[in-house]
């Protein structure tokens, strides 16, 4: 059973994804995390985003049991991993490895933003989870500012914004909503309704 869970930053898409795979004992991939590597070496090795022949061959290097998921979430690196995920030789790169995850005996879960359009579109199930751009921004704020980032709610929102807008207007995989996928809008909900709605939709797929 591949279980596909897209939506835009900070919707709560990994951790319904974390608590599906935990509940249904499979395998989990937090796709965001690839861009993020991609998008963090390029900072660390002063690549130029514009180069897409380096940014390229820093997705085809990646090492999938190398990622470091809590250093991946730090604010700088959430921007980068957008300019990464929105060049189509990256994305080219990464999807033979994503596909392979998705297709392992037994199925797996995914969360990112095109695995059941583009990643998975065989997928038995897609939740496609989403809230408004200032619910979003607000829990990526309190995410941050734990960990000591220096941030604001203004600048929070902003990049939501304008992550939201680049994920959806790239020309490779844009975010869209899968035909078939159903939709969690959690702009109202705390963890445990989102993962209750999501529960409820496996096993009405299933």
């Amino acid at each position: 059973m591949i279980i596909a869970i897209d939506g835009p930053a900070a919707s709560g898409k990994g951790t319904i994804a974390r608590r599906l795979a935990a509940h249904y004992r499979l395998p989990h991939l937090d796709t965001g995390l690839l861009y993020r590597a991609v998008g963090a070496a390029a900072l660390e090795k002063a690549v130029d985003f514009e180069d897409v022949a380096a940014m390229a061959g820093l997705a085809e290097g990646l090492d999938l049991a190398a990622l470091d998921p809590e250093s991946l979430r730090a604010g700088p690196v959430g921007e980068a991993a957008s300019r990464a995920a929105a060049i189509p030789q990256v994305r080219a790169k990464l999807l033979t490895l994503q596909q392979n995850f998705a297709h392992q005996p037994g199925g797996a879960v995914l969360d990112g933003r095109d695995i059941g359009t583009v990643i998975a579109p065989d997928a038995a199930v897609k939740i496609f989870v989403t809230a408004t751009p200032e619910a979003r921004a607000a829990r990526r704020f309190r995410e941050l500012a734990a960990r000591g980032e220096k941030v604001t709610p203004e600048s929070v929102l902003e990049d939501i914004r304008k992550r939201d807008q680049r994920d959806s207007s790239r020309t490779s995989a844009p975010l869209v909503v899968a035909a078939d996928a159903e939709i969690i809008d959690n702009t109202a909900l705390d963890v445990a309704a989102s993962v209750a709605a999501a529960l409820a939709i496996v096993e009405r797929r299933r």
